[in-house]
């Protein structure tokens, strides 16, 4: 009995006796990998806490530096800090009023354009010179370009193209709009124009579209149908999309569907938004 746990012990600590090995080279070679690979591993490790040491080292010198210049800037005197104030006073450029001029003439030129040839319509051909209604006529120019118009000081345009918004646009459509392009475009253009101007018209009409828009958001998931039919409120998923929703869309609508509930007070379009 003792004789065996003798000869288990021995056998244990064969291990370890170098002739073990060097009579088994295949064992020999298996160790020095494992030497090798453990070494590098433990080399890869001091040198990434080296490493991260010197960066440590780097941002709070970095850090000291930036705190020195902050002390330096608090301890400025009145006359320094109204100087800089001054400076905030200084004429424009006439290189910077030129491009501005040169900006406002293009958007002039397209949307006189507009107003000639597709007024009412989504969009103008340029070269055929005619109106064409890709979004099923509900003047997505017209409205894309209300914030543009405001913030030109284009004033007769913006007047005209308010006029009808409030007189000529109807999203009673039996057309199967994009839930994406409309949201962007449509109630997007609309809360843009009224965060500018104030006239609750905008809204007003922000929110019909945006009451058509809701049934898309009828889905298990929560993440709306990409097409719905304005007039009836059919909804379906275009078949490039293999048939499933795209969630991207639904971030992105997020937006306008949450500034709408705040616009209004009414909560349902941003709960429908966020479902999911």
């Amino acid at each position: 009995m003792a004789r065996s746990r003798s000869s288990s012990s021995s056998s244990k600590w064969r291990y370890c006796n170098p002739s073990y090995y060097l009579k088994r080279p295949t064992r020999l070679a298996l160790l020095l990998i494992v030497f090798v690979c453990v070494s590098f591993f433990v080399w890869d490790r001091q040198t990434l806490v080296r490493e991260h040491e010197v960066e440590i080292s780097t941002l709070s010198e970095e850090v000291n530096r930036l705190k020195n210049m902050l002390e330096e800037l608090k301890s400025v005197d009145g006359d320094a800090v109204k100087l800089i104030g001054e400076k905030k006073d200084l004429p424009d450029e006439p290189i910077d009023v030129e491009r501005r001029q040169k900006v406002k003439e293009a958007m002039i030129h397209a949307w006189s354009s507009y107003e000639k040839y597709a007024w009412g319509h989504d969009e103008l051909q340029p070269q055929s010179k005619k109106g064409v209604d890709s979004f099923g006529g509900i003047g997505a120019t017209l409205i894309d370009s209300l914030d543009t118009l405001f913030i030109m000081g284009l004033d007769e345009q913006f007047q005209r193209a308010r006029e009808w918004v409030a007189n000529s646009l109807d999203f009673n459509k039996d057309y199967s709009a994009s839930v994406f392009e409309t949201t962007i475009r449509v109630v997007g253009g609309l809360l843009s124009a009224h965060d500018l101007s104030g006239d609750k018209i905008f809204v007003e009409k922000a929110r019909d579209i945006a009451d058509r828009l809701l049934p898309a958001w009828n889905t298990p998931t929560g993440i709306p149908y990409n097409t719905i039919n304005l007039a009836h409120g059919n909804t379906r998923n275009p078949g490039w999309t293999g048939g499933g929703n795209i969630l991207a869309d639904a971030g992105t609508e997020q937006l306008e569907f949450i500034a709408l509930s705040q616009r209004t007070g009414d909560l349902k379009y941003q709960l429908k938004a966020e479902n999911f």
